[in-house]
């Protein structure tokens, strides 16, 4: 038997995502600030973002872009993101979001494997845009640089062409909305198939677990481009008309003055920002008293991190647990329950807590296929560990084009299976304990380890190679290569290192190294990474 959530269902609408965040969108909504841009303080109003929006829509559609075809954006956090990406909902069209920190191969293999029509970016990232997309034969006239750039369309150009946004007609429950980019629980990325059915009931699901309301402020930090920034902040922020204040890229500093300056009331971040905000003396020299709530994703927050940032900065803290194929929210650690804001000690923050509504969850032993046995209601006690499945209409529809991952992560029930460890108490709290799944999250970001190792077999000094995750000195999951040298060869730990770096996106360098004699593998040659794991 599964478990579900200890909150009750809650309603999703069968409305498209831009109808779901603007229909009802008030004479007084308008006048509200929807984004304040962290880099110069120009704000966005909501009036003016639907606006916006609209004539986005309408700018692609010009340009020949319609149901169902596929637009990659390509952008870190600035205003214009929200109405480039809305833009290409509205008219029923799919958006890819593309990593900013990629390189042009990696943009590459994402336009060729989405079938992108268009690629939208922005100048700094230029040089990887276009060179990503040259490889793919997109023409010049098929890339947008929003900022400008000379030789091409501008953000300005897409949204005066007078065309209207047109009246569109589609099931939320099966159109395609987004196409992010995941490894899963193994492999190369593939592309995710959200509907905006999926989107919608993940902003459904957790709205009332995180203390939101109108006129709240947001540091919009995480990526989004990036499921959790995509999903938690800019579509949960613009559902309950607060404000995100975007930053393009992390520093402390222009962080911490922001949030003061702003007085910002939500912080949604990874673990490293963590650890800025428990350790770094300059935290101390900003007033943060504005901040009710702190939600940390995208990777685990050790419990002592989170109750040190708690007790430095007088606020509640909580994680949640996701993934894109989940869009992306499948466990969160409540803020709130019906309007009622929690207290720092209701919950174990060593979990990732509660399944969200809608939902239901099996812990299946690996081993056997046999579903673990649930702890009595109410009790402290544990469940054994057993692999978690989720099934909830926040769940993917597949991944694109590629019907044996699917086969191998959703199964005939409707259950992806996560490949994580997890055990459950008698609370419904779930707790994650171990991986089965190769992936590698490195400050959030998706590294598979299969990847790494394609790259690194192509070195002449290289005989064999396998890739695992390790934690360094402060606790964060770093990309480590056990290496076997060819016979003569001289290569050193910098030189793996350098050669990994040259050939891959920064957050997909290799940090560390050791050089072994054999890579061990089972009959099957598949690479026993449990054994380098306990070396």
């Amino acid at each position: 038997m599964s478990f579900g959530s200890p909150y009750p269902d809650v309603e999703i609408p069968n409305v498209s995502v831009f109808d779901f965040l603007f229909s009802d969108l008030s004479d007084e909504d308008k006048a509200v600030t929807a984004f304040i841009d962290g880099r110069d303080g120009a704000e966005t109003t909501y009036g003016t973002l639907v606006g916006l929006i609209d004539a986005v829509g309408g700018g692609l559609t010009a340009r020949g872009i319609g149901l169902g075809d596929v637009v990659a954006l390509h952008a870190p956090n600035v205003p214009f993101f929200a109405a480039a990406f809305h833009g290409i909902l509205r008219i029923g069209a799919v958006a890819t979001t593309v990593n900013a920190l990629f390189t042009g191969a990696d943009i590459a293999k994402q336009l060729t494997d989405s079938k992108a029509k268009l690629l939208i970016t922005v100048s700094p990232l230029l040089e990887a845009a276009l060179e990503g997309a040259r490889k793919v034969g997109l023409s010049d006239e098929q890339v947008i640089v929003l900022d400008g750039a000379e030789g091409f369309s501008s953000a300005i150009d897409l949204i005066s062409t007078g065309t209207p946004a047109p009246a569109v007609d589609f099931d939320p429950a099966t159109h395609l909305a987004v196409l992010p980019y995941s490894s899963g629980t193994t492999g190369v990325p593939k592309g995710v198939m959200l509907t905006h059915r999926n989107l919608v009931a993940n902003v459904c699901q957790i709205q009332d677990r995180m203390a939101i309301k109108a006129g709240d402020k947001f540091i919009a930090v995480l990526p989004f481009f990036h499921i959790y920034g995509m999903t938690v902040l800019l579509n949960l922020a613009l559902a309950k008309r607060s404000t995100l204040i975007t930053m393009p890229r992390f520093d402390l500093v222009q962080f911490l003055t922001l949030t003061q300056d702003h007085k910002a009331t939500h912080l949604f971040i990874a673990p490293p920002v963590a650890v800025a905000l428990a350790k770094h003396p300059l935290v101390d020299q900003y007033d943060l008293s504005s901040v009710k709530v702190i939600f940390s994703g995208a990777a685990s927050l050790d419990e002592e991190l989170g109750l040190a940032v708690s007790k430095r900065l007088d606020t509640l803290v909580a994680q949640g647990y996701g993934m894109s194929e989940m869009s992306p929210v499948s466990h969160a650690q409540p803020l709130s329950v019906q309007g009622v804001v929690t207290h720092q000690g209701d919950y174990p923050l060593s979990s990732v807590g509660p399944a969200v509504p809608n939902t239901l969850n099996k812990l299946v032993d690996p081993a056997t296929g046999e579903e673990v046995a649930y702890p009595a209601a109410g009790s402290t006690e544990l469940s054994e560990p057993g692999e978690l499945w989720v099934s909830g209409p926040n769940i993917m529809v597949g991944y694109l084009a590629n019907e044996a991952a699917t086969k191998d992560t959703l199964d005939a029930d409707g259950y992806l299976h996560t490949g994580d460890l997890a055990v459950v108490d008698g609370a419904g709290n779930v707790y994650i304990v171990d991986r089965i799944k190769e992936l590698i999250k490195y400050k959030g970001y998706q590294v598979p380890p299969a990847e790494l190792e394609a790259v690194l077999l192509t070195s002449p000094d290289i005989a064999d190679v396998a890739v695992i995750g390790v934690l360094d000195d402060e606790g964060e999951e770093v990309p480590k290569a056990f290496v076997v040298r060819q016979p003569d060869s001289t290569i050193d730990e910098q030189g793996v290192i350098d050669f990994v770096a040259a050939q891959v996106s920064p957050h997909k360098k290799v940090r560390q190294v050791e050089f072994i004699d054999i890579v061990p593998k089972s009959a099957s040659g598949k690479i026993l990474r449990k054994d380098l794991r306990v070396r």
